[in-house]
């Protein structure tokens, strides 16, 4: 048989609403910290990981792309013209 004991209700009822007052802090923090740390990345003018590896991606295509056109350029450039002998040598 099960004694209904006020103290232990209010008790409970207590811990339960904690628990979720806690839940609710703890979420409420996470939310400032991001907030805060993305406001201080912003100020700092710092760039994602991805958007950097895609700009080195970038850069390397370009750099071959300029390397090739020097290539091509150098191959197709004609051979310097011998220089006419001076007179009296």
């Amino acid at each position: 048989m099960q004694t209904k004991n006020p103290f232990l209700d209010e008790i409970a009822k207590f811990t339960t609403a904690a628990a979720g007052v806690a839940q609710a802090a703890s979420e409420e923090a996470k939310t400032a910290f991001r907030a805060q740390a993305d406001r201080m990345v912003a100020e700092m003018d710092l760039v994602r990981r991805d958007d950097l590896d895609a700009l080195k991606a970038e850069i390397a295509a370009l750099r071959a792309e300029v390397d090739a056109l020097k290539g091509a350029a150098s191959a197709a450039k004609p051979a310097p013209k011998a220089k006419p002998a001076k007179k009296g040598e």
